[in-house]
């Protein structure tokens, strides 16, 4: 518990500095960051420390060109050759993997289906998913809206931790995970959604730009939701390769995928919401 605190306290102004204040290409290069480690940490959860040497460059890539594509997906870059050239080269990495399939079939080193599949997932559906936070990050006032996916995980995990904590007694998933319980979801949930009304008090003061408190209220339901659903997602795989974390990059939370997965799921949902919903 002392190493959670101490990686947030220390986690939380670097993260707060690069996608609130540094230009929004500097939460493009986070991202990308990211999306690179977590594919390193999928591919050797699934394949294997060995196949996750040899192929981890090519789902690394890939993630890295994908972020890059939602990045020149934006406005300012319509009418020039990025979007095309990005998407190009994005492409370009997927048709690799399957190249590399079935020139390696039979070797020592052959991609299996499985192999295929994490390949894929870390390297477009990763990094799509994350990429919201970078739309989010390139709308207006995208400094407070890239924060809405996080507040409502991280509130979420925060309280459902607690809740559990404090008043667990019936197990949510236990074959999956389980310390989870129904009374922790359950305060995760709620979590979330006061999360995001604080949050709406703190964006106020630094935009004086009101914010809905019923639509805040739902992004903090739908991110907390969506965060949980991450959380036992990528619990399963870590149950089916029967690893504890995926990696031990952040001192008592584990790796990018451990501290991350609810952000995932959560951060799509919400630039949705936040796209399509307005109140």
């Amino acid at each position: 518990m002392k190493q959670r605190i101490l990686v947030a306290v220390f986690g939380i102004p670097v993260i707060l500095g690069i996608v609130v204040f540094a230009p929004d290409w500097a939460t493009a290069v986070a991202v990308a960051g990211l999306c690179v480690i977590a594919a390193h940490e999928l591919l050797n959860a699934v394949s294997g420390a060995e196949k996750a040497k040899r192929w981890f460059g090519l789902a690394g890539a890939m993630a890295v060109f994908t972020v890059f594509a939602v990045y020149c997906g934006g406005a300012r870059f319509a009418g020039t050759i990025l979007p095309a050239l990005a998407a190009f080269f994005q492409a370009a990495m997927v048709v690799l993997v399957f190249v590399c399939a079935v020139v390696e079939y039979g070797g020592e080193h052959q991609l299996t289906f499985t192999d295929i599949c994490a390949i894929l997932l870390a390297g477009l559906a990763i990094p799509m998913a994350l990429g919201a936070l970078l739309q989010l990050r390139m709308l207006p006032y995208g400094g407070g809206m890239v924060l809405i996916p996080m507040v409502a995980a991280f509130c979420s995990d925060s309280a459902a931790l607690f809740a559990g904590m404090a008043f667990g007694k019936h197990k949510l998933a236990p074959k999956v995970s389980p310390k989870k319980t129904v009374e922790g979801a359950i305060g995760g949930l709620l979590g979330g959604m006061l999360g995001m009304v604080i949050f709406r008090v703190i964006f106020y003061l630094c935009t004086v730009q009101p914010l809905h408190i019923g639509w805040c209220v739902l992004l903090g339901l739908v991110g907390a939701v969506m965060g949980q659903l991450g959380d036992l997602s990528f619990s399963v795989i870590k149950r089916q390769q029967g690893i504890k974390d995926y990696g031990r990059l952040l001192p008592g939370h584990g790796g990018v995928l451990d501290r991350f997965d609810s952000v995932i799921f959560a951060a799509p949902v919400v630039w949705l919401i936040v796209s399509h919903v307005t109140l």
